[in-house]
């Protein structure tokens, strides 16, 4: 256990927290939180718990992740920090020619891959994770961890506001789109001919075959079994381009998490392929400024303009580092952070790339009494993701190949058998080699600019996790444009309005990301928070 340092702890006020001594399960739906609690009271740790969660939020909130997503971990164990990649790649059928030859690169196109269908489907790299992270640094078999999933599945749930809501956007979203590989969707996710409405009770059978499968399997079915058989019957059905080959080599990788330190903290984020590095350039720039307040249009002009700057550099340098040098030591370099940071001035301005070189998703995270703590994210993208629903298992499958791009010799351009440049990032804060604890922020491309507000929150205005949630933030949506929330300041909105920022008050919160926060206090308990923009829940025991 950490022995009492409070310098440790930058928020002096505990109001408004949660608080536990033997373990914390923070998580955007109180069933999933419950489920990775009823986890380490069977004896679980924090990992079994985050992988009971992340299993239980496929089934309570399928509107932002499922089975057939992506994932990232940071994860503090036996007095160490180790990151996890299981994101997945591309099928190798798919490349520029084939992009070419579809027309999806002529100058009329975005330079994406179609956002639905299964062209932009890669690899689910979930049932994996929750495979390896239980083997590795669990107590727990798979199965015990997916069980409480599988009686939600099974049993059903009563559908909450938030989920319903984004649940009735997809229902029309995927009824716009034609062909025989949406027609699972609706079988599985409205099977009444509608979407369920908040308090209705929702079910699959499907689901919790398909998770019970996972289970007993250690995940290998999902790979190269029944489950695999599945998906690629379904690809060559209705025009997908899976093969065996794609599912059956596919394995998650542990990797280093890269950081800055920001104040004394070291901000901890995993290395590309994930945008975690985007906060991190934000950040090492913001370093070299004082803040005097929260409040001051100042310190949101510079987080803006410093947040652009990160996305010009991840945009132009991102990708998957088995295809792609990606130059992150150069990127988080104190010099070249200085160097852009002597470009930010008192004028909103449209960013560009440097050059460094010397010439909708859902967050989680738990901790436990043992000093274990991870932070974990998985997510469809986009909702439910593709639209492609494998039939009679309830894998939605994600559609993150729409990140590449289409651009001939660019780092992040479609290659077979590639993983694209991918949005969702968890965090973790430490301080001198302790932990202090993960936290993240979902929501597409507002993850790391959620990140640098929430830190910032937490080490420059001393707010307490649930304080630094909540504040209203802002959300760089390119260009010139920025989106404020409701509660955002009407008279910093007006002032950065005058530094030449194009401002848009939006009626809802909902794009402005969804976040959770543990915190170690300096008494050695934990406190968490999770925030009023999601039906979130904060377990505690």
């Amino acid at each position: 256990m950490v022995k009492y340092d409070p310098h440790y702890y930058p928020y002096p006020s505990r109001r408004n927290m949660m608080y536990a001594s033997r373990g914390m399960v923070c998580a955007s739906h109180p069933l999933a939180a419950q489920a990775g609690l009823d986890v380490l009271k069977k004896g679980g740790n924090a990992v079994d718990a985050i992988v009971a969660t992340a299993a239980a939020l496929t089934v309570v909130e399928p509107t932002a992740n499922g089975i057939g997503s992506d994932a990232f971990a940071i994860l503090w164990k036996d007095g160490k920090l180790r990151g996890f990649n299981s994101s997945g790649p591309i099928p190798r059928a798919l490349s520029l020619d084939v992009a070419d030859a579809k027309g999806w690169t002529a100058p009329s196109s975005d330079g994406h891959l179609p956002p639905y269908g299964w062209t932009p489907a890669t690899v689910p790299g979930a049932p994996a994770a929750w495979a390896e992270l239980t083997k590795t640094a669990g107590k727990l078999s798979l199965a015990e961890n997916l069980a409480p999933a599988v009686f939600l599945a099974r049993n059903g749930h009563a559908v909450s506001v938030t989920t319903a809501h984004h649940w009735e956007l997809a229902y029309r979203k995927y009824a716009r789109e034609k062909g025989e590989e949406f027609k699972a969707w609706f079988d599985t996710f409205a099977p009444s001919g509608l979407a369920p409405r908040a308090g209705e009770v929702w079910s699959s059978e499907a689901h919790a075959r398909t998770l019970e499968l996972i289970g007993a399997t250690d995940a290998r079915a999902f790979y190269e079994g029944e489950i695999a058989d599945r998906i690629v019957a379904a690809a060559q059905k209705t025009g997908g381009y899976f093969s065996a080959g794609d599912l059956g080599s596919f394995r998650p990788e542990w990797v280093e998490p890269i950081s800055v330190n920001y104040r004394g903290y070291d901000v901890w984020e995993i290395p590309p392929n994930g945008q975690g590095i985007v906060a991190l350039i934000a950040l090492s720039i913001l370093r070299g400024f004082r803040f005097s307040s929260h409040d001051d249009p100042l310190t949101v002009h510079r987080q803006i303009e410093a947040i652009k700057m990160g996305f010009a550099d991840a945009h132009r340098y991102v990708a998957d580092t088995r295809f792609a040098a990606v130059p992150v030591k150069e990127l988080l370099d104190d010099a070249y952070a200085d160097a852009r940071r002597a470009l930010l001035g008192e004028e909103a301005e449209d960013r560009k790339a440097g050059n460094p070189m010397p010439g909708g998703t859902v967050y989680l995270c738990a901790a436990d009494g043992e000093g274990n703590m991870i932070s974990y994210i998985q997510s469809n993208y986009m909702g439910f993701g593709s639209g492609v629903v494998i039939p009679e298992t309830g894998i939605a499958l994600n559609n993150r190949g729409h990140c590449f791009s289409l651009q001939k010799g660019h780092p992040n351009m479609l290659e077979p058998g590639k993983r694209p440049y991918n949005t969702i990032i968890p965090a973790f804060l430490t301080k001198d080699g302790v932990p202090v604890g993960p936290f993240g922020v979902m929501g597409g491309f507002m993850q790391p600019q959620g990140h640098v507000q929430v830190v910032m929150n937490t080490v420059d205005f001393e707010m307490n996790p649930q304080q630094a949630l909540d504040a209203p933030r802002w959300q760089w949506m390119g260009g010139m444009n920025v989106s404020v929330e409701p509660g955002f300041s009407p008279a910093i909105a007006q002032s950065l309005a005058r530094r030449g920022h194009a401002m848009k008050f939006e009626l809802e919160s909902n794009s402005f990301g969804r976040g959770e926060i543990i915190w170690r206090t300096p008494e050695g308990t934990l406190g968490g928070a999770t925030e009023s923009r999601t039906d979130g829940c904060a377990a505690v025991w």
